[in-house]
């Protein structure tokens, strides 16, 4: 893996090496603030994909879902949309020896909570991400959610955190809502309307995306979908990897 981070640190282009999980921990170690910090992690196409036939895992590689892990082990939390959730198969995050000390030192449990964005409650209970977590996973709704839902929710052993004062959640009140649980150290994987959703609250603290060096064509959506913001958004570079091919770049709100 190449390192090209921007800055003076990162002006001189590193030796390729094999980054070991503790050199990829320290590149993406969550920076300290009092408050939360909401990071997603994406992949992209060259033209824009954010995903081929419904999935990401098409634009992914070995190392892609190397550096997805370690984000995750470095979470307290993973945000997620409902649909992602459905297309994606999602199972609930494991506790990684490799990070278990990490974690602990830095006071966090075994495994990051995966927290479900849901309007309508509409998922599958009887998936492990329900029924065999590691840690009890949470849904995030509305306050106008269907009980019935919540309570069949309730039931399966998620906890239900109400993020917004109609049926659907509200991005800044999410945000609050793990933060208050202690959750600060916040990744969010998508899907796009969700990270569209982050972006258009102006609550996204980072960016991490993989550029795939593939061309899909077609009408697949970005990472970010919705309603367009009315000024863009300015972040800026702190990192740039490269390993056969795929860009893993990292930017900050400025």
């Amino acid at each position: 893996m190449t390192d090209q981070t921007p800055g003076a640190e990162g002006a001189e282009q590193a030796e390729s090496a094999e980054w070991s999980l503790d050199r990829l921990a320290d590149a993406y170690a969550y920076p300290r603030t009092d408050g939360p910090w909401l990071r997603a992690n994406m992949v992209s196409s060259l033209d824009g994909a954010g995903q081929h036939e419904g999935r990401s895992q098409p634009l992914s590689s070995d190392t892609d879902m190397r550096i997805f892990g370690t984000l995750r082990a470095l979470a307290d939390a993973v945000v997620v949309g409902a649909e992602t959730v459905r297309l994606e198969g999602y199972r609930p995050a494991r506790a990684r020896a490799g990070f278990a000390e990490r974690r602990k030192a830095a006071g966090q449990g075994p495994a990051p909570v995966i927290a479900v964005v849901t309007a309508s409650l509409d998922l599958d209970f009887s998936l492990p991400l329900f029924t065999s977590p590691l840690v009890p996973t949470l849904i995030l709704t509305g306050a106008a959610a269907d009980p019935d839902r919540v309570r069949t929710a309730e039931r399966a052993g998620a906890e239900v955190v109400v993020a917004g004062d109609g049926p659907g959640v509200e991005p800044e009140w999410a945000v609050r809502a793990l933060a208050d649980r202690g959750l600060l150290r916040l990744l969010t994987e998508g899907g796009p309307r969700l990270l569209g959703q982050f972006v258009a609250a102006g609550v996204l603290d980072e960016l991490c995306l993989t550029v795939s060096p593939t061309l899909t064509a077609g009408d697949a959506q970005r990472i970010a979908g919705g309603p367009a913001v009315k000024v863009p958004q300015r972040f800026a570079p702190t990192s740039v990897l490269e390993d056969a091919g795929f860009l893993y770049t990292r930017y900050r709100r400025i």
